[in-house]
């Protein structure tokens, strides 16, 4: 690329691309030429005029409006709109990632990383565990193993053996980073930090590691946790158990536990939210006359249901308070009952008698048949 001259040369030219460019390979092109010819890694005195006009043509040429101007008008278009890479932020979130990339962590020119000796919170962790409908409706209480990193008893946490003590790291007084710096004609003073390659960026070193946690400061161990499970949970609830999760870093609190339900199906209840569905079936008899029959609950007891004479299938009947507890909360939901007529299919030959001599006391007309069985039973 020649030297800038007195004469502002054409935008495209400078980045060296065609004016159908897109936006994309604008952006790479500028990413590259921007690195290359950055003073503060190029030493060529040409290197500060270069990499002015270089940013001062992305600005223009990134800009949509602009850029427009710029293609109708030339640079009397954009005049005063992109004087140099101090003019505005068109390139600016550009630079700040390029100037990342070259220069790693840096303060001076938009802030610094985090110190990695900083105290950080213990990770959470998740325990999945299976109950029975029952255990899930009434509660329970479970005992769980429970593996995580825990703070090294023998050392307390210091990483070093017992009686000795870490020491400050002397290549980086204890601050966990090596600084640089580096004076820039366009960006002033830029100061960069990378990790102290003698302490891995602790800030301290220990001459003699604890022989339990290798001067890792944790240890790995399981742990038995009695976990009480509330009245009312279902399948996906999750029961938060706070600090039980592993051991926060250089002092940092620990995370926490979340066990994660799963229930398993009942053989005849179904739920919906607290209340219980249960299907209960009766014989044609039983429908037709009425009848009163037993009827299983939750707890394991049985309570008496009236079917009245002439039920449907598909009729429901409610029994209150026999649901499921409301979890966190006092009361429970309902149980529903809803009524499936059975057809027998094994009949005696007694029994298809005795149906055939009542069917030719219904009738058979279109209109008798529509009226329903048992309507016609007890409908006068």
């Amino acid at each position: 690329m020649a030297t800038k001259t007195m004469e502002k040369r054409d935008y495209y030219e400078v980045l060296g691309v065609s004016r159908s460019v897109d936006k994309e390979t604008l952006k790479k092109t500028f990413r590259k030429l921007a690195q290359k010819y950055h003073p503060d890694v190029n030493k060529s005195p040409e290197a500060e005029a270069l990499f002015k006009e270089i940013n001062e043509a992305y600005q223009v040429l990134s800009d949509d409006q602009r850029r427009a101007a710029y293609d109708r008008f030339g640079h009397a278009g954009v005049q005063g709109s992109a004087g140099g890479y101090g003019d505005g932020m068109g390139g600016f979130g550009d630079l700040n990632s390029i100037f990342e990339e070259i220069f790693g962590n840096f303060s001076g020119f938009g802030g610094g990383g985090r110190a990695r000796n900083q105290a950080r919170r213990g990770a959470d962790l998740r325990a999945d565990i299976t109950l029975s409908f029952q255990e899930a409706a009434f509660g329970v209480d479970r005992e769980l193993d429970i593996p995580r990193l825990e703070q090294c008893d023998r050392c307390q946490g210091r990483g070093a053996e017992p009686p000795t003590s870490p020491v400050t790291c002397s290549r980086c007084n204890g601050a966990g980073e090596i600084q640089q710096r580096q004076v820039s004609p366009l960006f002033g003073t830029v100061i960069t930090a990378s990790p102290c390659p003698t302490c891995g960026g602790s800030g301290e070193v220990i001459p003699s590691p604890c022989k339990q946690c290798n001067g890792q400061k944790r240890v790995r161990v399981t742990r038995k946790l009695n976990v009480k499970i509330p009245a009312g949970v279902d399948s996906g609830t999750r029961i938060r158990l706070a600090g039980e999760g592993e051991a926060g870093h250089l002092g940092g609190p620990p995370g926490n536990l979340y066990v994660v339900v799963n229930v398993e199906a009942h053989p005849y209840f179904v739920r919906d939210q607290f209340d219980l569905h249960y299907e209960l079936p009766v014989n044609v008899a039983q429908a037709a006359l009425g009848a009163t029959v037993r009827i299983p609950t939750l707890d394991n007891r049985e309570e008496m249901l009236e079917i009245p004479a002439g039920t449907q299938t598909g009729r429901s009947f409610t029994k209150r308070g026999l649901g499921i507890p409301r979890l966190q909360r006092s009361g429970r939901g309902d149980l529903i009952i809803t009524v499936r007529v059975v057809t027998p299919t094994n009949l005696t030959g007694e029994q298809k008698e005795l149906l055939r001599a009542l069917a030719q006391t219904f009738g058979d007309t279109p209109a008798e048949q529509h009226k329903g069985f048992f309507d016609r039973i007890f409908g006068a």
